[in-house]
């Protein structure tokens, strides 16, 4: 009998995870144009670590994974906004009912990992509202992040999009995400509860023009001080495909990708003048 009661359980599970993935084409159609640019990134070879489902949220969409209990990758679109810009209180951080596996609000109490953003909240509060913002505060939207890069590094990046890149472009595509060890098996009980935990952690941005769309990109791993410039950091967008087997912009021409995707060029984005700068919290 408890046998049969498992089994159930599983089978239900199963299916959860079937009619979410054939959302995919669904939402990814109807949402590519306000939250991607090129296409909805999917996977290069179809694997369990790479096969996620699409979440959509406000302002938003997430490549959820099952297996690794994380995002793949998180989509959204920024703006500039007002230097005076002012957003709503802090959200209460909550569980996502669309996660296969629970994952409460203090499943990382004690851990001495913080719940790491993907979609940040303030720029998405900042550019999509206050529905927007409560939906950057869902535990499907959160990875393990040491303090130091969560707060110091990755934060400085982070507020580099809203406060420099962005006012220099019309809009901005930034796909963000974790990135893992290689050999699955190595990493698969380094978990916070039931959530993998990432050995980095990658940020993608373009500024979409037309004929000449620009890119900047960028790998973090965990064990990082906090105050190391930018730069250091910068990758090539073929490099964050290799080391995640995802395709993030699939609409791409060959030629236009080799070039966006395979070159790494800072030419229009005055990186220099933030690299250094301290962030809010430093």
């Amino acid at each position: 009998m408890r046998w049969r009661r498992q089994g159930r359980r599983l089978g239900i599970a199963v299916l959860f995870v079937v009619m979410g993935a054939g959302l995919w084409e669904y939402q990814g159609r109807q949402h590519q144009d306000a939250y991607t640019w090129m296409g909805v990134p999917t996977w290069e070879s179809l694997h369990p670590t790479t096969f996620h489902r699409v979440l959509r949220n406000d302002g938003f969409l997430v490549g959820w994974s099952d297996v690794r209990v994380n995002p793949l990758w998180v989509s959204y679109q920024v703006a500039a906004v007002p230097d005076d810009m002012r957003i709503g209180p802090r959200p209460n951080f909550q569980a996502d009912w669309r996660t296969l596996w629970p994952i409460s609000a203090d499943s990382y109490a004690g851990s001495g990992y913080d719940r790491g953003h993907m979609a940040p909240n303030y720029a998405i509060a900042a550019v999509h509202g206050r529905s927007a913002q409560v939906d950057t505060f869902l535990m499907s939207n959160m990875t393990p992040q040491r303090p130091n890069l969560n707060r110091q590094l990755w934060q400085r990046l982070e507020q580099s999009v809203m406060d420099h890149f962005a006012p220099r472009f019309d809009r901005l595509q930034v796909i963000t995400g974790p990135v893992f060890p290689d050999r699955f098996m190595d990493n698969v009980f380094n978990r916070v509860g039931f959530v993998e935990v990432p050995e980095a952690f990658y940020k993608i941005i373009v500024a979409p023009h037309d004929e000449a769309p620009l890119a900047l990109a960028f790998i973090m791993p965990q064990d990082v001080h906090g105050n190391e410039p930018l730069e250091d950091y910068l990758v090539t967008i073929d490099e964050i495909e290799a080391r995640t087997g995802l395709n993030f912009f699939p609409d791409l021409s060959a030629e236009l990708e080799a070039v966006l995707e395979g070159e790494l060029r800072t030419h229009g984005w005055a990186l220099e003048e933030v690299s250094q700068r301290p962030g809010r919290f430093q």
